[in-house]
């Protein structure tokens, strides 16, 4: 864990003193999450809710922004262990890439043939703009249905058949941030119902723990999303339905 937390060090001019790990940074990638120790895993838990990292009795705030990003390999794969819930639920989204399509998969090997694509990256926003940013979609207004409308959603993942783990508070929150970040972006300062179905997928997958007898009914949490929106009726805003 020190590896990522940082550790004290004594030196003789210096005395104790803090050298600062990986996690010190804007931007984290953690390649092969899964693949680590429990110990190393839970040492992010702490700097991807509370924005910090606290080492020997000592706290140490974590820059700003501060964004973690995970890949996990297949879990059949040898080594590699199911994170657990508490941590999967400090991660807002999970995406999953799949294989690229024929078109995509030519383009990367010709942009591989001369020279790595990574070299040549170049900045797109400033630390500043992006700190802008996020609080400008922060204060994106929600009105009190879509408040409700979320409840409703994640209630009803507490109370589905064949789901053993529902959404937390947590979970709810990132489906709020989430759909105002969405509005945000496609340039509206208010959250319509459309905004949290888009993302709700995404935000929850990872969250909910299905009983066996999903499996044995052949379906599975994204299925059981989808299923969760058909029913859960959206608010109307403006005297209509969404």
């Amino acid at each position: 864990p020190s590896d990522i937390t940082g550790f004290t060090m004594y030196e003789k001019e210096k005395g104790f003193h803090y050298c600062p790990g990986a996690v010190m940074c804007n931007f984290f990638l953690a390649d092969e999450i899964n693949r680590t120790s429990s110990k190393t895993q839970s040492a992010l838990l702490e700097a991807m809710q509370e924005g910090k990292v606290t080492v020997d009795g000592e706290t140490h705030p974590l820059p700003e922004p501060f964004v973690v990003m995970a890949t996990q390999n297949p879990l059949g794969t040898a080594g590699t262990q199911m994170l657990p819930e508490a941590q999967l639920d400090r991660f807002m989204i999970k995406l999953s890439m799949g294989y690229p399509d024929f078109e995509a998969q030519v383009n990367i090997l010709k942009d591989r043939e001369v020279q790595d694509p990574l070299d040549s990256i170049e900045n797109v926003v400033s630390r500043e703009a992006v700190l802008r940013m996020k609080k400008e979609a922060r204060a994106v207004y929600v009105d009190d249905k879509i408040y409700r409308y979320i409840t409703s959603l994640a209630e009803a993942t507490r109370n589905h058949e064949y789901i053993r783990l529902g959404i937390s508070p947590r979970g709810a929150l990132a489906l709020c941030a989430m759909a105002k970040a969405g509005a945000y972006i496609k340039g509206r300062d208010y959250v319509v119902p459309e905004d949290v179905k888009e993302v709700f997928p995404d935000v929850c997958r990872h969250r909910i723990m299905l009983l066996p007898k999903a499996a044995l009914a052949e379906t599975s949490a994204e299925k059981i999303l989808e299923e969760i929106l058909e029913h859960v009726r959206a608010p109307k805003l403006d005297g209509k339905e969404m």
